[in-house]
């Protein structure tokens, strides 16, 4: 099981901040479990963006949003909802967050913070794509993590060291930062890179500290 839990509304409300229209998105998996994003959290989130003066154009239930396949899939029946919509707020782990950025050409917001995997790998079938820091960083990176992603968890651009996209580290990865300026570039919203990100607090995750990656 994935813990996460609610960001902050005012949080969630700044990523917001200068949209109206809003598709929501929940887990009927871990997110359902420990009540920070299944179905009775989306009808709640809806019911408070709309007193704040969104318009929710629709939500998806998925039962486990890190599984590609079955969101691309389940999305698809929503595809006039999404195109509608300004952005996508996706009540799960961050690993559920960076499958629906991998699926849909539009701005996602994480409205969860991942505490824990408890060891669990969830059902994405590659490596690693969150490392439970407690204070998710994918609404200023394209839904593409850094700290899991870049070998050496930066999170203020990229080392300078990389080559061909590849990772200066381990050649056989991509370079997370070069993923995350294409992303924000094909958003348009290259000028999220300008604000500058202080360092982790891992006081507010459940693991020890920051973790070291295993580039084998």
């Amino acid at each position: 099981m994935l813990i996460s839990e609610q960001k902050p509304l005012e949080e969630i409300l700044n990523y917001l901040d200068g949209e109206k229209n809003i598709f929501l998105i929940g887990c009927k998996g871990c997110a359902e479990g420990f009540q920070s994003g299944g179905e009775k959290q989306v009808l709640e989130m809806s019911s408070t963006l709309e007193e704040q003066g969104k318009s929710v154009v629709g939500f998806s239930l998925i039962d486990m949003v890190c599984n590609e396949t079955l969101t691309r899939m389940k999305l698809k029946a929503h595809k006039r909802e999404t195109e509608a919509a300004d952005s996508i707020l996706v009540l799960t782990c961050g690993i559920g967050v960076q499958t629906v950025a991998e699926v849909v050409n539009k701005v996602v917001h994480p409205g969860c913070n991942t505490l824990s995997s408890g060891g669990a790998h969830a059902e994405w079938k590659e490596a690693e794509r969150c490392l439970e820091c407690g204070d998710c960083m994918l609404e200023f990176t394209g839904g593409i993590c850094p700290i899991a992603r870049c070998s050496k968890h930066l999170l203020n651009g990229p080392c300078g060291g990389s080559q061909d996209g590849k990772c200066e580290v381990n050649a056989d990865i991509p370079c997370a930062w070069q993923l995350i300026i294409e992303r924000l570039t094909e958003l348009g919203q290259l000028d999220r890179l300008e604000k500058l990100v202080p360092p982790k607090n891992w006081n507010v995750s459940l693991i020890a500290g920051p973790p070291v990656r295993r580039l084998s």
